[in-house]
Protein backbone atom coordinates (compact mmCIF):
# COMPACT_ATOMS: atom_id res chain seq x y z
CA UNK A 1 0.00 0.00 0.00
CA UNK A 2 1.38 3.23 -1.06
CA UNK A 3 2.02 5.78 1.85
CA UNK A 4 0.85 9.28 0.83
CA UNK A 5 2.65 12.52 1.52
CA UNK A 6 0.93 15.12 3.89
CA UNK A 7 2.05 18.02 1.84
CA UNK A 8 0.49 16.41 -1.70
CA UNK A 9 -2.84 15.40 -0.02
CA UNK A 10 -2.84 18.85 1.12
CA UNK A 11 -2.15 20.05 -1.84
CA UNK A 12 -4.75 18.25 -3.59
CA UNK A 13 -7.47 19.45 -1.10
CA UNK A 14 -6.45 22.95 -1.83
CA UNK A 15 -7.15 22.56 -5.46
CA UNK A 16 -10.35 20.79 -4.76
CA UNK A 17 -11.41 23.84 -2.52
CA UNK A 18 -10.01 26.66 -5.11
CA UNK A 19 -12.74 25.41 -7.66
CA UNK A 20 -15.11 26.04 -4.48
CA UNK A 21 -14.98 29.40 -3.61
CA UNK A 22 -13.72 33.02 -4.51
CA UNK A 23 -10.26 33.64 -5.06
CA UNK A 24 -10.05 36.28 -2.46
CA UNK A 25 -11.12 34.35 0.27
CA UNK A 26 -9.27 31.41 -0.72
CA UNK A 27 -6.04 33.63 -0.06
CA UNK A 28 -7.10 34.97 3.26
CA UNK A 29 -8.15 31.72 4.51
CA UNK A 30 -6.23 29.19 2.91
CA UNK A 31 -3.25 30.17 2.36
CA UNK A 32 -1.73 31.08 5.27
CA UNK A 33 -2.57 27.32 6.51
CA UNK A 34 0.02 24.92 6.91
CA UNK A 35 -0.12 21.36 6.69
CA UNK A 36 1.62 19.14 9.28
CA UNK A 37 1.50 15.79 9.15
CA UNK A 38 -0.67 12.69 7.79
CA UNK A 39 -1.45 9.51 9.98
CA UNK A 40 -3.60 6.79 8.93
CA UNK A 41 -6.74 8.84 7.53
CA UNK A 42 -5.86 12.14 9.65
CA UNK A 43 -4.95 15.28 8.12
CA UNK A 44 -2.92 17.61 10.68
CA UNK A 45 -3.26 21.31 9.53
CA UNK A 46 -1.99 24.74 11.80
CA UNK A 47 -4.08 27.59 11.66
CA UNK A 48 -2.34 30.80 13.08
CA UNK A 49 -5.18 31.35 16.17
CA UNK A 50 -8.11 30.39 17.58
CA UNK A 51 -10.54 32.92 15.60
CA UNK A 52 -8.72 31.38 12.23
CA UNK A 53 -10.06 27.85 13.17
CA UNK A 54 -13.47 28.73 14.49
CA UNK A 55 -13.86 30.86 11.07
CA UNK A 56 -13.08 27.60 8.88
CA UNK A 57 -15.59 25.51 11.05
CA UNK A 58 -18.11 28.20 10.71
CA UNK A 59 -18.11 28.98 6.85
CA UNK A 60 -16.29 26.55 5.31
CA UNK A 61 -16.40 23.08 7.41
CA UNK A 62 -18.38 21.56 4.49
CA UNK A 63 -16.13 22.47 2.25
CA UNK A 64 -13.05 21.08 3.76
CA UNK A 65 -15.46 17.90 4.82
CA UNK A 66 -15.63 17.31 1.00
CA UNK A 67 -11.74 17.52 -0.23
CA UNK A 68 -10.74 15.59 2.59
CA UNK A 69 -12.81 13.11 1.99
CA UNK A 70 -12.46 12.84 -1.65
CA UNK A 71 -8.43 12.74 -1.08
CA UNK A 72 -8.32 10.16 2.01
CA UNK A 73 -11.85 8.16 1.33
CA UNK A 74 -15.17 8.06 3.67
CA UNK A 75 -13.10 7.79 6.81
CA UNK A 76 -10.72 10.36 6.36
CA UNK A 77 -10.79 13.26 8.98
CA UNK A 78 -9.31 16.58 9.66
CA UNK A 79 -7.24 18.02 12.93
CA UNK A 80 -6.32 21.41 13.82
CA UNK A 81 -2.93 22.89 15.05
CA UNK A 82 -3.83 26.39 16.62
CA UNK A 83 -1.04 28.18 17.38
CA UNK A 84 -1.21 29.91 20.91
CA UNK A 85 1.69 31.95 22.78
CA UNK A 86 3.59 29.51 25.52
CA UNK A 87 2.96 32.14 28.01
CA UNK A 88 -0.63 32.24 27.20
CA UNK A 89 -2.84 30.40 30.00
CA UNK A 90 -6.29 29.82 28.76
CA UNK A 91 -9.26 29.24 31.93
CA UNK A 92 -12.56 27.86 31.21
CA UNK A 93 -12.83 29.59 34.32
CA UNK A 94 -17.13 31.81 34.67
CA UNK A 95 -16.93 35.48 34.75
CA UNK A 96 -17.58 37.12 37.91
CA UNK A 97 -18.95 40.45 37.65
CA UNK A 98 -16.65 42.85 39.36
CA UNK A 99 -17.95 44.79 42.24
CA UNK A 100 -21.10 42.46 42.66
CA UNK A 101 -23.01 44.57 45.07
CA UNK A 102 -21.87 48.36 44.91
CA UNK A 103 -22.42 48.42 41.16
CA UNK A 104 -26.35 47.25 41.32
CA UNK A 105 -27.15 50.18 43.93
CA UNK A 106 -28.63 53.49 41.75
CA UNK A 107 -25.87 55.50 42.71
CA UNK A 108 -22.36 54.32 41.72
CA UNK A 109 -19.67 55.58 44.03
CA UNK A 110 -16.77 56.11 42.15
CA UNK A 111 -14.64 58.60 40.75
CA UNK A 112 -15.86 59.14 36.86
CA UNK A 113 -13.01 60.93 34.81
CA UNK A 114 -15.12 61.68 31.91
CA UNK A 115 -17.95 63.64 34.09
CA UNK A 116 -18.03 63.98 37.82
CA UNK A 117 -17.81 61.94 40.99
CA UNK A 118 -21.09 60.08 41.76
CA UNK A 119 -23.00 59.91 38.33
CA UNK A 120 -25.26 57.25 38.20
CA UNK A 121 -23.66 54.33 36.17
CA UNK A 122 -26.37 54.18 33.51
CA UNK A 123 -25.39 57.49 32.33
CA UNK A 124 -21.07 56.53 31.70
CA UNK A 125 -20.83 58.29 28.10
CA UNK A 126 -19.07 55.62 25.92
CA UNK A 127 -17.45 59.17 24.40
CA UNK A 128 -17.90 57.02 20.72
CA UNK A 129 -18.16 58.86 17.25
CA UNK A 130 -21.84 57.81 16.20
CA UNK A 131 -20.39 58.13 13.01
CA UNK A 132 -17.85 55.40 13.13
CA UNK A 133 -20.04 52.40 11.95
CA UNK A 134 -19.30 49.33 9.27
CA UNK A 135 -21.30 50.56 6.97
CA UNK A 136 -18.95 53.40 6.46
CA UNK A 137 -15.89 51.53 6.69
CA UNK A 138 -14.99 49.68 3.61
CA UNK A 139 -11.91 47.46 4.10
CA UNK A 140 -9.48 46.96 1.56
CA UNK A 141 -8.57 43.04 0.39
CA UNK A 142 -5.95 42.53 2.66
CA UNK A 143 -8.16 43.87 5.82
CA UNK A 144 -10.80 41.54 5.59
CA UNK A 145 -9.28 39.33 9.03
CA UNK A 146 -9.86 42.70 10.85
CA UNK A 147 -13.05 43.30 9.63
CA UNK A 148 -14.01 40.11 10.51
CA UNK A 149 -12.83 39.80 13.43
CA UNK A 150 -14.46 42.91 14.68
CA UNK A 151 -17.82 41.58 13.72
CA UNK A 152 -17.37 38.54 15.49
CA UNK A 153 -16.61 40.40 18.56
CA UNK A 154 -19.71 42.70 18.65
CA UNK A 155 -21.71 39.41 18.16
CA UNK A 156 -19.79 38.07 21.25
CA UNK A 157 -17.82 40.85 23.16
CA UNK A 158 -15.42 39.23 25.61
CA UNK A 159 -16.90 35.92 24.38
CA UNK A 160 -14.17 35.10 21.62
CA UNK A 161 -10.68 33.82 21.51
CA UNK A 162 -9.42 37.45 20.50
CA UNK A 163 -9.33 39.23 23.80
CA UNK A 164 -7.69 41.32 23.53
CA UNK A 165 -7.90 42.71 20.09
CA UNK A 166 -4.68 44.96 18.75
CA UNK A 167 -5.05 46.48 15.63
CA UNK A 168 -2.06 48.30 14.10
CA UNK A 169 -1.20 49.96 11.28
CA UNK A 170 -0.19 53.58 9.96
CA UNK A 171 -2.08 56.25 10.56
CA UNK A 172 -4.86 56.88 8.18
CA UNK A 173 -5.75 53.79 7.64
CA UNK A 174 -8.99 53.31 9.70
CA UNK A 175 -7.68 51.84 13.26
CA UNK A 176 -9.71 54.75 15.26
CA UNK A 177 -13.02 54.04 12.92
CA UNK A 178 -12.67 50.17 13.20
CA UNK A 179 -12.69 50.07 16.73
CA UNK A 180 -15.23 52.53 17.39
CA UNK A 181 -16.96 50.92 14.79
CA UNK A 182 -17.07 47.64 17.30
CA UNK A 183 -17.96 49.74 19.93
CA UNK A 184 -21.26 50.88 18.51
CA UNK A 185 -22.21 47.78 16.93
CA UNK A 186 -21.91 45.90 20.60
CA UNK A 187 -24.27 49.03 21.98
CA UNK A 188 -26.83 48.54 19.28
CA UNK A 189 -27.04 44.97 19.81
CA UNK A 190 -26.68 44.95 23.67
CA UNK A 191 -27.60 48.59 24.88
CA UNK A 192 -26.93 47.54 28.57
CA UNK A 193 -23.39 47.10 27.74
CA UNK A 194 -21.10 49.05 29.09
CA UNK A 195 -18.63 50.66 26.33
CA UNK A 196 -16.07 53.26 26.66
CA UNK A 197 -13.44 54.14 24.33
CA UNK A 198 -10.56 56.91 25.60
CA UNK A 199 -7.51 57.64 23.73
CA UNK A 200 -4.04 57.19 25.76
CA UNK A 201 -3.14 60.54 26.27
CA UNK A 202 -6.46 61.02 27.95
CA UNK A 203 -6.43 57.95 30.05
CA UNK A 204 -2.79 58.93 30.95
CA UNK A 205 -4.27 63.15 31.98
CA UNK A 206 -6.93 60.86 33.83
CA UNK A 207 -4.22 59.41 35.41
CA UNK A 208 -1.93 61.92 36.30
CA UNK A 209 -5.20 63.99 37.89
CA UNK A 210 -6.02 60.72 40.18
CA UNK A 211 -2.87 60.83 41.26
CA UNK A 212 -2.63 64.52 42.25
CA UNK A 213 -6.17 64.01 43.89
CA UNK A 214 -5.31 60.96 45.44
CA UNK A 215 -8.35 59.33 43.84
CA UNK A 216 -6.49 56.08 42.52
CA UNK A 217 -8.67 53.58 43.52
CA UNK A 218 -11.86 55.11 42.34
CA UNK A 219 -10.22 55.90 38.98
CA UNK A 220 -9.34 51.94 38.62
CA UNK A 221 -12.49 50.71 40.08
CA UNK A 222 -14.38 53.02 37.52
CA UNK A 223 -12.51 51.69 34.33
CA UNK A 224 -13.05 48.28 35.89
CA UNK A 225 -16.68 48.39 35.83
CA UNK A 226 -16.64 48.62 32.04
CA UNK A 227 -18.03 45.91 30.10
CA UNK A 228 -15.76 46.94 26.28
CA UNK A 229 -12.42 49.62 27.06
CA UNK A 230 -11.27 50.78 24.01
CA UNK A 231 -8.14 52.39 24.19
CA UNK A 232 -6.40 53.98 21.31
CA UNK A 233 -2.84 54.70 20.52
CA UNK A 234 -1.10 52.84 23.11
CA UNK A 235 1.87 53.95 21.56
CA UNK A 236 1.82 56.74 23.38
CA UNK A 237 2.19 54.50 26.72
CA UNK A 238 5.67 54.68 26.23
CA UNK A 239 8.05 56.03 28.96
CA UNK A 240 4.97 56.34 31.26
CA UNK A 241 5.93 53.82 34.04
CA UNK A 242 3.04 55.02 36.40
CA UNK A 243 0.12 54.92 33.94
CA UNK A 244 1.53 51.37 32.52
CA UNK A 245 1.31 50.41 36.19
CA UNK A 246 -2.32 51.51 36.91
CA UNK A 247 -3.29 50.16 33.05
CA UNK A 248 -2.32 46.60 33.72
CA UNK A 249 -4.29 46.12 36.82
CA UNK A 250 -7.26 47.51 34.81
CA UNK A 251 -6.06 45.34 31.92
CA UNK A 252 -5.78 42.15 34.47
CA UNK A 253 -9.31 42.68 35.95
CA UNK A 254 -11.22 43.05 32.93
CA UNK A 255 -9.38 40.12 31.32
CA UNK A 256 -9.93 37.94 34.08
CA UNK A 257 -13.51 38.82 34.63
CA UNK A 258 -14.33 38.25 30.82
CA UNK A 259 -14.61 41.89 29.39
CA UNK A 260 -13.82 42.88 25.88
CA UNK A 261 -10.70 44.73 25.41
CA UNK A 262 -9.44 46.51 21.60
CA UNK A 263 -6.32 48.35 21.26
CA UNK A 264 -4.80 50.47 18.75
CA UNK A 265 -1.49 51.19 18.06
CA UNK A 266 1.02 52.72 14.76
CA UNK A 267 3.22 49.43 15.39
CA UNK A 268 2.99 46.02 16.47
CA UNK A 269 3.19 45.35 20.28
CA UNK A 270 6.49 44.20 19.98
CA UNK A 271 7.71 46.99 18.55
CA UNK A 272 6.77 49.11 21.22
CA UNK A 273 9.57 50.71 22.97
CA UNK A 274 9.55 52.08 26.34
CA UNK A 275 6.66 49.64 27.53
CA UNK A 276 7.21 46.88 30.07
CA UNK A 277 7.35 43.34 28.99
CA UNK A 278 4.35 41.98 31.02
CA UNK A 279 2.25 44.68 29.28
CA UNK A 280 3.48 43.43 25.67
CA UNK A 281 3.17 39.95 26.87
CA UNK A 282 -1.14 40.58 27.25
CA UNK A 283 -1.01 42.50 24.31
CA UNK A 284 -0.15 39.15 22.55
CA UNK A 285 -3.02 36.98 24.49
CA UNK A 286 -5.50 37.39 21.70
CA UNK A 287 -5.85 39.15 18.28
CA UNK A 288 -3.04 40.96 16.65
CA UNK A 289 -4.31 42.36 13.42
CA UNK A 290 -2.37 44.73 10.59
CA UNK A 291 -4.10 47.14 8.53
CA UNK A 292 -2.17 47.34 5.13
CA UNK A 293 -4.40 49.58 3.15
CA UNK A 294 -7.67 51.72 3.02
CA UNK A 295 -9.65 51.48 0.30
CA UNK A 296 -12.86 53.93 0.11
CA UNK A 297 -16.27 53.96 -1.81
CA UNK A 298 -16.71 56.96 -3.59
CA UNK A 299 -18.18 59.41 -1.75
CA UNK A 300 -16.97 58.24 1.58
CA UNK A 301 -14.90 60.12 4.17
CA UNK A 302 -11.47 59.20 4.53
CA UNK A 303 -11.50 58.55 8.40
CA UNK A 304 -8.79 58.23 10.44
Amino acid sequence: MMIKDHVIVWNNCLNIIKKSIDAQPFKTWFEPIKVVKLTADVLTIQVPNKFFYEWLEEHYVDILKKAVKQELGYNGRLEYNILVENHRKISSTTAVPVIQNKVEQEEAKFLNPFVIPGIKRMKIDSQLNSIYTFENFVDGDCNKFPGSAGLAIAKKPGGTAFNPLVIYGDVGLGKTHLSQAIGNEILAKYPDKHVLYVTTEKFTNQVIQAIKSNAVNDFMNFYQMIDVLIIDDIQFLSNRPKTQEIFFNIFNQLHQTGKQIILTSDRSPKDLVDVEARLISRFKWGLVADLKYRILKPGCVFWK
